[in-house]
């Protein structure tokens, strides 16, 4: 079993996380519709969507979401909130769900860059690409890794409900490595995520194999010019 699969699928993972800035992400949303002009009723790809906070959020501004995780509790949870313009599937990011099938596909808050094969990422990318509409848009929000290897935090304790995360963060051989120890009843648990630094340059590659074009980037979730050595986040905007 992959990290991935083994971390996003335990409950420690969702506490862990679980007081992540949500009136920052619907703002983002907000701010990813203005931009985009995007007309209601547009279909929605939401990979990799987690529990489906974005996936949710999309739909309540009125557009058709479906969103896909490769986590079976991710999608049991998010279920719950199915309705009709809204739905959610158990799916690996790297084969194709619907073939030109939506308007808009998002992939948010650096859910990329897991893959230890390089080819797996590319088989991603060209996944994406394969499930947009002719002229449909694919949205990457990823870390920006050149001002995080200048500003990483290398390790903090978090007091989350009774369980203490001591987490240990470092740079090695191309991927950013966050340690995860804790103790809870009665047990020593370590979990690991591994993501892949990617550059702007790394992405660019990727996405012209995948025959999309960069229509333009940014540097937050307040859709802000990027700057390779003071941005937060590298979202990219392409086009099929």
């Amino acid at each position: 079993m992959t990290w991935f699969e083994n971390w996003f699928d335990s409950p420690y993972y969702h506490l862990l996380y679980k007081n992540r800035n949500e009136k920052e992400a619907k703002s983002f949303i907000d701010n990813l519709i203005d931009y985009l002009q995007i007309p209601n009723k547009s279909k929605i790809l939401d990979i990799a969507c987690g529990k489906g906070r974005h996936s949710i959020y999309f739909n309540k501004k009125g557009m058709n979401v479906t969103g896909i995780d490769l986590s079976e509790n991710n999608i049991n949870f998010a279920k719950k909130k199915e309705n009709i313009t809204l739905k959610f599937a158990v799916h690996d990011m790297r084969r194709m769900f619907q073939q030109n099938k939506f308007d808009i596909a998002v992939n948010l808050f650096t859910s990329f860059g897991y893959f230890e094969n390089n080819e797996d990422e590319m088989q991603a990318l060209d996944a994406m690409a394969k499930n947009l509409k002719t002229g449909g848009i694919l949205i990457i929000d990823f870390m920006n890794i050149k001002k995080l290897n200048n500003s990483l935090v290398k390790y903090e304790k978090k007091k989350i409900n009774d369980v203490t995360f001591e987490i240990s963060r470092s740079f090695k051989e191309n991927y950013i490595i966050k340690d995860i120890l804790f103790f809870d009843k009665g047990k020593d648990y370590k979990f690991q995520e591994k993501v892949k630094a990617l550059t702007l340059t790394d992405f660019s590659k990727l996405i012209t194999q995948a025959q999309l074009k960069i229509i333009n980037i940014f540097g937050n979730y307040k859709l802000e010019d990027f700057n390779a050595l003071k941005s937060d986040r590298l979202i990219i905007f392409c086009k099929k």
